[in-house]
């Protein structure tokens, strides 16, 4: 769309005639659905929901990951005026993306949360196109994994975390974001021959199987070595990227629940997703913004960065398949 068109179709994210095109407009004004998209829920010739969980009820520590979807929606109003920097590929030229919204849950069941959200994701599964899911604490990604192995089977999973959420529960009724990847595996819905947690740097006594590159072996080996060795590990069946924002160092995102330091710089966090172009992603999410712990904006700007990287390596899989 040229700059022309927008200042006659004031707010693009409800004005677009279709799904497809940049959004010239004010970044400091309109609406703030993510990189401009139209605010829709139909998916009706969709390619790509960008959706949001505005959950936190599974934190550990401190909560405020509820804001992360809205917070990070208001910083990618940066991004939406040019293609992505260092992909051949330009996905909302494309591909038509939409913003699908929040899901709508009653904060005060939360034990009716997690069918609440697979339920979400298996409808827009269903209508034949991908999610990338803005959250929210890590919890979420169980559900979500839940509607994907059911379409996709057992999943490869890349994911960037400083804690491996592998913390030992097998009852199933427990919402924590410390075990999300445990009951995944446990429940056969995750591969874990086939997956691969990038940035760990905090202690787990069994991994389950699932490969280990921590932060430190980013640091000395360099990132094209750990995207060289998780590309091995995941090889060409279906993968699920999950992005927990304190895989960064805390210098870089303070605003998230449990920062740990000795994390990725954002510039090898950057690098790591565009080198991962390859791989049969079928969706992802950015996880744990919690922007009221960064009075400066900087986490979710790093979080809807994340999140374009994201739609970059779907649309480069789905350009594959």
């Amino acid at each position: 769309m040229a700059l022309e068109d927008a200042k006659s179709e004031v707010d693009t994210a409800f004005t677009r005639k279709g799904l497809r095109g940049y959004a010239f407009e004010n970044a400091f004004g309109g609406a703030t659905s993510f990189l401009r998209r139209t605010y829709t829920k139909d998916l009706t010739g969709v390619d790509l929901a960008i959706t949001g969980v505005p959950f936190d009820q599974a934190v550990t520590h401190r909560t405020g990951t509820r804001f992360g979807p809205r917070a990070i929606r208001e910083a990618s109003s940066l991004q939406p005026y040019d293609p992505p920097y260092g992909w051949p590929t330009n996905p909302l030229e494309e591909m038509a993306v939409i913003d699908y919204g929040d899901l709508a849950f009653d904060y005060a069941k939360v034990s009716d949360f997690p069918a609440a959200l697979t339920a979400h994701i298996r409808t827009i599964l269903a209508a034949g196109a991908g999610t990338i899911t803005l959250g929210g604490d890590h919890y979420i990604t169980f559900p979500i994994l839940k509607a994907y192995a059911e379409k996709f089977g057992p999943l490869g999973v890349i994911h960037f975390d400083a804690h491996s959420d592998l913390w030992p529960d097998d009852d199933l009724s427990r919402i924590d974001h410390g075990t999300m990847l445990y009951k995944a595996v446990k429940t056969g819905l995750v591969d874990p021959g086939r997956s691969v947690q990038i940035g760990i740097r905090t202690t787990t006594e069994d991994y389950l199987g699932v490969h280990v590159i921590d932060a430190r072996e980013v640091h000395e080996k360099g990132v094209a070595a750990a995207v060289a060795k998780a590309k091995d590990i995941v090889g060409d069946d279906p993968c699920y990227v999950t992005f927990d924002i304190d895989c960064l160092d805390p210098s870089a995102a303070p605003g998230t629940g449990t920062p740990v330091w000795g994390g990725l710089h954002a510039w090898q966090a950057a690098a790591a997703l565009r080198d991962l172009a390859g791989i049969n992603m079928v969706g992802g999410d950015i996880v744990e913004v919690s922007p009221p712990y960064d009075t400066t904006g900087a986490t979710a700007i790093a979080g809807a960065h994340v999140a374009y990287e994201l739609i970059c390596l779907y649309h480069w899989a789905k350009t594959q398949r």
